[in-house]
């Protein structure tokens, strides 16, 4: 296959751990042929510096950004553009064979879906796609051919499980670690600090990430993506709580047998095998360790304290424009509780409301979602200004 890799987003944590295993399948023949970043682009010049084959093109996705950054930090090999329309350009380049789509939210839309639209492998941990945009994305997989690989630890262990059998998964379950507020009452989350949200017991993550696993959203979007992903139905799909993040999703089939797929937490496992699939090739991230005591705990989730999972389920029911809106008033409201405008216990409110007050339409076009999304970002602005969630 063609092992070039196009990386967007390639300064975030998937997107540098991406870079990572690449440097360790470089004698394979694969290498990081395109790179993107947004604001951080001194982190991206470093990063293809110290690339031993520097990558052949490289966006900025901001052009205003872009043009107050030192040109000469660029490989001299390597071609620099700026905007977004040279991202999707990037994610759809007749040179790429694989796309890691790791923009963070509704910024990997274009991107993304240009990738499927070209019949690329597409490495997805852009999550928010398939929340957008999920029956756009199935459309242009189908008439493309496109491969889409999930890159979240949860849904690259629910596509691992499902090759144990032939069969259909009778039902799917999503594990989460709980976040920093697993043992948190409702009371105590009235209350809480930005840091304290982005103090996750696990895993290393952007802001925004951190405080979406803080509130479940996180996991309730992945309840989305996972419809889409798998073709199954919102009532087929659990969540359990599993603070140890080892057990990264589990699947059960007709006969009641329950395959899980388990290893310590590192990103650098998934997405090797999204990139290699169907191959298992020799791994950087830790082993399990047999010599060590391990307690493994599940418990169901709590959704009366984290109202954002029957959001979550309720968005993958409905489908439509509903995961437009709530992904948009999620990020919306999360930037707000991060500039401590909003408390944290406001965020999942303000996206139930984004999504009772929108005109739901079944079939929309992808311009009406791009316009739902404007939309449901200024309601919330509106909402905060007026003190009403």
């Amino acid at each position: 296959m063609n092992r070039n890799v196009a990386i967007l987003g390639a300064t975030g944590s998937i997107g540098t751990a991406t870079i990572d295993v690449l440097g360790q399948l470089a004698d394979e023949g694969w290498r990081a042929w395109g790179v993107s970043g947004h604001a951080n682009l001194d982190a991206l010049a470093t990063a293809c510096e110290k690339m031993s084959l520097p990558p052949e093109w490289i966006v900025g996705s901001d052009p205003g950004l872009a043009a107050q950054f030192d040109s000469r930090r660029w490989p001299s090999s390597s071609r620099f553009e700026s905007g977004a329309e040279r991202l999707v350009a990037l994610a759809s380049a007749d040179e790429v064979g694989v796309v890691v789509a790791a923009i963070v939210g509704r910024a990997g839309l274009e991107s993304t879906l240009a990738a499927v639209e070209a019949g690329k492998r597409v490495a997805l941990a852009n999550k928010e796609t398939l929340v957008v945009a999920g029956t756009l994305v199935c459309q242009a997989q189908q008439v493309s051919g496109a491969e889409i690989l999930p890159v979240d630890s949860e849904h690259s262990a629910i596509f691992q499980c499902l090759q144990a059998s032939q069969t259909p998964a009778e039902r799917i379950i999503l594990t989460a670690s709980g976040g920093p507020f697993r043992d948190w009452t409702r009371e105590q989350m009235e209350e809480a600090s930005v840091a304290a949200a982005l103090n996750h017991p696990t895993w290393k993550m952007g802001p925004k990430i951190s405080v979406d696993s803080a509130t479940m959203m996180n996991k309730a979007l992945e309840i989305i993506e996972a419809r889409w992903l798998f073709d199954i139905p919102a009532e087929s799909i659990e969540v359990m709580i599993h603070p140890q993040s080892v057990i990264h999703s589990m699947v059960e089939f007709v006969d009641g047998s329950v395959v899980a797929q388990l290893s310590p937490p590192d990103m650098r496992l998934p997405i090797q095998y999204a990139l290699t699939y169907p191959d298992r090739v020799a791994c950087s991230a830790p082993r399990f360790d047999v010599t060590q005591r391990w307690d493994l705990s599940l418990e169901p989730a709590d959704r009366d304290r984290f109202p954002a999972l029957e959001l979550g389920f309720e968005v993958a029911a409905v489908g439509g424009t509903a995961g437009a809106v709530v992904n948009a008033a999620n990020e919306a409201a999360v930037a707000l509780f991060l500039d401590q405008k909003i408390r944290f216990t406001e965020i999942v409110p303000a996206c139930r409301k984004a999504l009772e007050n929108h005109s739901y339409e079944r079939h929309p076009t992808l311009q009406r979602l791009i316009e739902l999304d404007e939309w449901a970002r200024a309601e919330v602005q509106r909402w905060h200004c007026g003190a009403n969630f």
